[in-house]
């Protein structure tokens, strides 16, 4: 191993003399050392309690070889500072354990441990123990399974182990201690007993937990005792710890724990004699709490950002583009130099202190144990480092926190100077707007019954009234916003958002009052704004593989009810955020539309694989079958709009008399069936988190009357043989979304050799214009809007596409727009009819958005659906519409020889 060991040991025996004390009672630790085994002299260490006439004295003794070895191992440079530190908090799980055991068999010799568990919190959680640091766990018992004497009552069984535990960690004599144990973490410290009951501290954490406690438990670990009820308890505290929402109010809780911290502190404020490298301003603290405030406003959200190490920590918010990559690689290595001397200065005596000394003399021993000259070489680094960090952590707080707590003292504006600040900003009625929006303050609203919620929207009330003053339609804006809130349990969160991201309420206003359905949305969930901090929220989603990785992502425990509610609330994210790229004119709307086309085929995924996986719990699996899910129309396509269904068709492989392999076997027709529906539920039902999509299943063979799901040999036998025209057209845009590559293959196989079918043109011809005048009769366009259905629309130009295909089998491409190419290519076409399409696709793209009623929209909204069109102005999308149609018209005259009416 690596390291300078006898320069190690000089540095240990000439300037720590707890370390010198340590060397002379182990010499053959010592002697393991000197000669540059590390490994060895740990594995010594591990075992120096064997042969000890106590556990108690057991530990001790490992305690002090062990942390012997680390500091001459650590002064040698042989073990980094994340070794000497988990290796010390493993030795404290160790010692835990081990002392809830014996406390528990003192008192029940013949009993098996259980019932009873330690949580490790703080650096201890996060296996990042100090060299001589208290432990701080939390201690939780079941008061089922504790092992007691008959006349014990639980809680009173649970004291006394707690007491001995207690007893045998901090007994000190001649062999030294084990560790100091400080239960002051525990819910309702000053009240409640050494010990607490598991169902208790749920309640707690459920009901009356304080906002550093959330924080506490971010490091949180079972780490001993009954280690799995330890493991429940987290689980079941999880959405304590990690709020699914963003919760900016953490940036200000923590900032005002930084405040008391630093008032309450007397030692110097800058590195020098006295300087608390754990309290002092950029000290160890400091970078902390900087990660862990970022992990409690998006660990709810980012489960990545899960961590107990504040290294890991940093990167992990750096790999997810929160925090600047420069500042997590100075932070952490500022930190890891900061532990390193917090080390040393603990070596000396063992003293449990993170303060430089006020003696000069003993600077210089600390710099020099450190290797450097003197503690003026000392002081200069640290106060270079806290600068940094310091710089980095008052600018986060000073950004939020200092914001935030203004909030809690702020004053509502009184009636007048309200309508005086609405007139200014040109709203009709100022007084009689200013009595409503005092009317929500007053208990009209119920999320603005608390004084928290109040005093939050106090502070971001003027922010928003100038918001919604410049947005398209101002009052239009206001009382969708009043909506809104009527509609939402909780608005505290919201309005600290809005304040710590003051352009929000500018977007904000915009979505109110051009696109209802967005609006409709953030109503149900106004956690949909979460995501848009980030910049990388305006980025086009991914792959539909990618997309289903992260919808998929989850925790360990987690159930089919929790995946559910987490594909809702991913889907509805990346839904709301795109409706924001298509409102704000950073996307093209195709770009979208392809987007949430990718989008919904992930959800199908996902929920598929889910939904198959808990079906085959209980039923098995049919051998060699599996279902097939197809897409049709737009979904097949690969183009949605946010008013979309899902259009699809299940299929199913393998032998349709087969029987499934489950202790509840069921033949393979039902079983596919049965498993379809299941499927759609999954697609369909709404949770807690909301609806997803409607799924649309009618274009299955025989239609509504016919099975949800069929095999593939009478799918392929209903096409051939029963099937009728409109049906293959459809077919044209038939994509299969969920399979095996060999049943894709397969399926892909029977779909191209049916387009391929000879056809008589005459008799495909009429069928097509029988068709569309069928239609054209039963679901008229809804207005000149309607883009889709009037004559020469979308609906016209599909037509022409689908009969092209099946008359010259050529340009076989679900992809409307590849498939427009290859019939252009092929001189079917006249090229202008791919430009024509587009226009008109990406004006339903973002009219089922900003006109989702086929009128005519605002003037905001009207500017947004000008400009997605590449119009100047609203006459100019009219026109460039007509032109697109008559276009389409064109076309249709030149396929069939049948001229259209353009209104």
């Amino acid at each position: 191993m690596n390291g300078d060991w006898t320069h190690a040991l000089a540095r240990a025996r000439d300037h720590a003399p707890f370390l010198e004390r340590g060397l002379a009672r182990l010499p053959e630790l010592a002697a393991l050392m000197a000669a540059g085994d590390g490994e060895a002299a740990l594995a010594w260490a591990k075992a120096a309690g064997e042969g000890a006439p106590s556990i108690g004295s057991a530990l001790r003794r490992e305690k002090l070889a062990l942390a012997v070895a680390l500091a001459v191992g650590d002064l040698a440079g042989a073990f980094p500072l994340l070794r000497v530190t988990g290796e010390l908090s493993a030795f404290a799980d160790r010692a835990l354990d081990a002392a809830i055991a014996e406390a528990i068999q003192r008192r029940v010799p013949d009993a098996e441990p259980a019932g009873f568990l330690a949580l490790a919190l703080g650096k201890h959680g996060a296996q990042e123990l100090n060299y001589s640091s208290d432990i701080d766990p939390i201690l939780l018992y079941d008061p089922a399974l504790l092992p007691r004497r008959e006349r014990d009552e639980p809680g009173e069984a649970a004291q006394r182990v707690a007491r001995s535990l207690m007893e045998l960690m901090s007994h000190v004599d001649e062999e030294g201690y084990v560790f100091r144990v400080d239960l002051r973490l525990r819910p309702a410290s000053e009240v409640s007993p050494l010990a607490i009951p598991i169902g208790g501290a749920l309640t707690h954490y459920e009901s009356s937990a304080l906002a550093w406690e959330r924080a506490a438990f971010i490091r949180a670990r079972a780490c001993a005792g009954d280690i799995a009820a330890g493991e429940n308890f987290l689980a079941a505290i999880r959405p304590f710890v990690w709020r699914k929402s963003l919760d900016f109010g953490a940036i200000a809780e923590v900032g005002r724990l930084t405040g008391r911290i630093r008032a309450n502190h007397h030692g110097a404020k800058a590195p020098g004699p006295g300087f608390d490298l754990k309290k002092g301003r950029g000290g160890i603290r400091e970078v902390e709490f900087f990660a862990q405030i970022h992990q409690l406003i998006h660990g709810g959200r980012n489960p990545s950002l899960r961590l107990r190490g504040t290294r890991a920590s940093l990167d992990a918010l750096a790999e997810a583009g929160i925090i600047e990559a420069g500042d997590a690689a100075l932070l952490g290595q500022s930190y890891d130099r900061l532990r390193v001397v917090e080390h040393r200065l603990q070596m000396v005596a063992d003293q449990q202190t993170h303060s430089l000394p006020l003696d000069p003399a003993a600077l210089d021993i600390v710099a020099q144990l450190d290797g450097l000259t003197d503690g003026g070489a000392l002081v200069a680094e640290l106060a270079e480092i806290t600068e940094a960090v310091g710089q980095r952590y008052d600018r986060l707080v000073a950004e939020h926190a200092g914001e935030q707590t203004s909030v809690a003292v702020s004053a509502p504006r009184s009636g007048a100077a309200l309508a005086a600040e609405i007139e200014r900003l040109g709203f009709p009625e100022p007084e009689a707007l200013a009595t409503r929006i005092e009317g929500w303050r007053s208990g009209k609203l119920r999320v603005l019954r608390s004084e928290e919620a109040r005093a939050a929207f106090d502070a971001v009330q003027p922010r928003l009234l100038a918001a919604f003053a410049a947005a398209p339609e101002p009052l239009h804006a206001l009382l969708r916003w009043e909506q809104l809130l009527t509609g939402l349990p909780s608005a505290v969160n919201l309005f600290r958002l809005l304040e710590a991201r003051p352009g929000l309420a500018d977007l904000v206003a915009r979505v109110l009052c051009m696109a209802p359905p967005l609006a409709d949305a953030l109503a149900r969930r106004a956690d949909l704004l979460d995501p848009l901090i980030d910049a990388s929220a305006f980025d086009l989603p991914g792959s539909a593989q990618d997309l289903a990785e992260v919808m998929a992502r989850g925790e360990v425990g987690d159930d089919y009810e929790t995946l559910l509610g987490r594909v809702r609330r991913k889907v509805g994210e990346i839904r709301f955020a795109l409706g924001v790229q298509l409102i704000e004119g950073t996307r093209d709307p195709m770009e979208i539309g392809a987007a949430l086309c990718r989008v919904a085929e992930a959800a199908i995924r996902v929920l598929t694989d889910a939904a198959t996986a808990e079906f085959e719990r209980i039923h098995g699996q049919v051998p060699g079958g599996e279902l097939l899910i197809v897409g049709y129309g737009r979904l097949g396509g690969g183009v949605l709009t946010h008013a979309s269904d899902l259009d699809v068709v299940f299929l199913f492989t393998g032998d349709h008399a087969a029987e499934s392999d489950g202790g509840r076997p069921l033949g393979a027709t039902l079983y596919f069936n049965r498993l379809a529906q299941r499927v759609i539920a999954a697609l369909s039902v709404p949770t807690a988190e909301g609806a997803l999509y409607e799924v649309d299943t009618r274009l299955r063979p025989s239609g509504a009357q016919g099975p949800i799901s069929v095999s593939l040999e009478a799918f392929e036998r209903y096409q051939r043989e029963n099937a009728w025209t409109w049906e293959h057209m459809a077919l044209a845009r038939a994509r299969v979304l969920h399979g095996s590559n060999a049943a894709q293959a397969g399926l892909d196989g029977i779909i191209r050799g049916v387009l391929k079918m000879d056809r008589d043109p005459a008799k495909l011809r009429a069928d097509v214009l029988e068709m569309r005048a069928t239609m054209a009769q039963h679901k008229p366009a809804k207005g000149p809007l309607d883009v889709k259905l009037a004559r020469g629309g979308l609906v016209d130009a599909e037509f022409i596409v689908h009969y092209l295909q099946l008359r010259d089998h050529v340009a076989l491409e679900p992809s409307i727009p590849v498939a427009l190419a290859g019939l252009i290519a092929a001189g079917k076409l006249d090229p202008a009819i791919r430009t024509a399409h587009r226009t008109l696709a990406r004006f339903l793209i973002a009219s089922r958005l900003l006109a989702p009623d086929g009128t005519e929209p605002d003037p905001g909204a009207r500017a947004v659906l000008a400009s997605a069109c590449e119009c100047d102005d609203w006459r100019c999308l009219i026109e460039k519409l007509t032109e697109s149609r008559r276009t389409v018209a064109d076309a249709w005259a030149a396929t069939f020889g049948e001229t259209l009416e353009i209104a």
